[in-house]
């Protein structure tokens, strides 16, 4: 209990200082926890400002860039207007973002050369719209049409740019729908053949419709890879079979119509060495394997041909647009156009601001060129506002470890403290019951009694164990006779007393001892009566009879007459005496020197006993 009191103790001294040191932490931290909180409004303002601008200016911002890399193409004013409106509407129906429209604008005039007017717009939009309907990027589809434009150049001229792209569009569209294949693929396959069947005469319909034939046992690249070897051996294929695969210009027949004549000559299908005579007319693996699967199904591919010759317009490519629309995604995407139409009326009275801001910060730049001291110095009185908002930081942050710190403790110690309180409270209890029933017992007069008897006898034994030292520091003086009788009568006559003499010299020494005490009570008696004569006008007889003895003295009775010198004189001879005394017993005369204790006494008058 008292090592838990002093732990105790020792949290009571320690958290005093802590809670100073909280205390002064709190209050630091209630000033930089204002401060923050002042500051952070203030910046969550701007920043929500800020942020409102920029969500309101930033669709606009978005466009207007897109529009001015078009504009870097050599696209004027006009152009760009229509342009913009063209993206914006389309955003608006089917749910995309009207700057990135806009933006596929540009790879588009970069393939395509010379659009004017209406035809930029119309070219961006068809695009696109063939990208939603073919599940295709907008960037693949652009890079499509331009490819495309460029093997069907002339038609689309003849056509007309704008009419053509939609044309091209609804083509497209409808020959993904009917060959179960994407606009990437048809892509891919009008890459690897590129103008070879426009040279030769074969419009776009049937180019599609073969394959988009071929592309349901093979990728659109493969497709058309071998489309293109056919191509290329039709003149030598003629000459071989013997059959004209030409018109009378010169120009190749139809793919119907070759159909037609093969199966004219080999029957509807093609046994090994029919085969192998058509790769030595055609001269590749790849033209033979084209002619098999297409003559495996003219029928069908008469009807493809027919059905995408009757496309007119984009009308299919729309359709199949609007079917993958997602309405939430058109209303995001109006929103949007509504922000871009405002922020675009507001840039451009904001972006002159904008510009002198951004002049002014150039101005700024060369003000630190010309002066570096200055520059440094604002720098340095940054990195002090810094410094000490980081040390206001850091003293919020202490002050919420210490309270954290701090109840954890008082989680823990909590109930021990409790628990330790109680426990000194039963200690007080128990230490007042034993006071009260202490003040009880010596309040009973037995106990005194008891504890009287418990003291003599504890004093007696002290006193038969220390007393050659007590005789000791008594020596030097007269009282040593008197000690040595109050000794003995001790020794004999206590029952104490009696017992240390039994133990130590039996019944004998029992005997011996009271009869020696007789003796040492004589010398002491005869001591004190020296004493008293000592005094002016005292004269005291100390004869025989005047000193009880067990044995009778041979010397005469001594005179009480003062020597010459008076009393003075008197004191000097007893002390003289009682440095070297003589006694005379019968016969026997014992010199003494020094100081002689009864025992020692006792034992010569027994020597001379014997």
């Amino acid at each position: 209990m008292e090592k838990l009191f002093f732990k105790l103790g020792l949290k009571d001294d320690v958290t005093g200082p802590v809670g100073k040191i909280q205390k002064e932490l709190d209050g630091l931290a209630g000033s930089a926890q204002k401060s923050f909180t002042q500051v952070g409004v203030g910046v969550a303002g701007m920043w929500g400002a800020a942020q409102g601008i920029d969500a309101m200016l930033s669709p606009a911002r978005e466009m207007n860039k897109a529009l001015a890399e078009v504009g870097s193409l050599d696209v004027n004013g006009a152009a760009l207007g229509k342009l913009n409106s063209a993206a914006l509407e389309f955003s608006i129906d089917y749910g995309v973002a009207a700057d990135a429209v806009a933006a596929s604008a540009y790879d588009i005039q970069s393939s395509i050369a010379g659009l004017t007017g209406d035809e930029l717009a119309s070219f961006t939009r068809a695009s696109n719209v063939l990208a939603k309907a073919t599940k295709a990027d907008a960037a693949t589809v652009t890079d499509y049409t331009g490819t495309m434009f460029g093997i069907f150049k002339a038609q689309a001229t003849e056509m007309g740019k704008a009419a053509w792209v939609e044309q091209l569009a609804g083509k497209t569209a409808t020959a993904v729908q009917m060959f179960k294949t994407t606009g990437s693929q048809m892509s891919a396959a009008f890459t690897s053949i590129g103008a070879n069947a426009t040279a030769a005469g074969i419009d776009m319909a049937e180019q599609m419709a073969v394959m988009g034939t071929l592309q349901a046992t093979m990728s659109g690249s493969e497709a058309g890879t071998k489309y293109k070897a056919f191509l290329s051996g039709i003149g030598g294929a003629q000459e071989q079979l013997g059959i004209s695969l030409t018109d009378a210009n010169g120009n190749m027949l139809g793919m119907m119509d070759i159909l037609t004549k093969l199966k004219g000559k080999f029957g509807d299908t093609l046994d090994v060495a029919e085969s192998d005579a058509l790769k030595k007319a055609f001269g590749s693996d790849e033209a033979v394997s084209l002619i098999k699967l297409l003559m495996a199904d003219t029928e069908g591919l008469g009807e493809s041909i027919a059905k995408l010759g009757n496309v007119d317009g984009m009308s299919k490519a729309e359709q199949m647009a609007a079917g993958m629309v997602d309405p939430f995604d058109r209303l995001s995407a109006g929103g949007r156009v509504l922000t871009t139409v405002l922020g675009q009326a507001l840039l451009p009275a904001i972006n002159p601001l904008i510009d002198a801001f951004a002049d002014g910060s150039a101005t700024l730049l060369g003000w630190s060129q010309e002066f570096p001291n200055i520059t440094r110095w604002v720098g340095y009185g940054a990195l002090v506002l810094l410094g000490f908002t980081g040390v206001l930081g850091a003293a919020a942050a202490a002050s919420g470890f210490m309270r954290i710190a701090t109840l954890g403790l008082n989680t823990v110690f909590g109930p021990l403290h409790k628990a330790v309180v109680w426990g000194k409270g039963v200690w007080t209890a128990y230490s007042g019951s034993q006071w009260l029933a202490n003040a009880a017992l010596w309040g009973f007069p037995a106990t005194w009694i008891i504890a009287a008897i418990v003291g003599v006898v504890a004093a007696v034994a002290a006193l038969i164990y220390w007393w050659d030292d007590l005789a000791a520091a008594f020596a030097d003086s007269g009282w040593s006779d008197a000690l040595y009788a109050a000794f003995d009568f001790i020794k004999l006559f206590t029952p104490i007393g009696l017992l240390f003499t039994f133990f130590d010299e039996g019944f004998d020494g029992v005997f011996k001892a009271i009869l020696g005490w007789f003796d040492t009570l004589g010398g002491a008696v005869h001591w004190v009566l020296e004493k008293i004569n000592l005094l002016p006008g005292v004269d005291i007889s100390m004869g025989d009879d005047a000193i009880p003895s067990t044995s009778p003295s041979l010397e005469a009775p001594r005179m009480a007459a003062v020597p010459a010198g008076g009393v003075q004189q008197k004191i000097i001879n007893a002390q003289s005496n009682s440095q070297s005394r003589t006694q005379s017993i019968g016969k026997v005369v014992i010199t003494t020197e020094g100081k002689q204790d009864a025992q020692s006494i006792r034992e010569q008058l027994l020597m001379a006993g014997a």
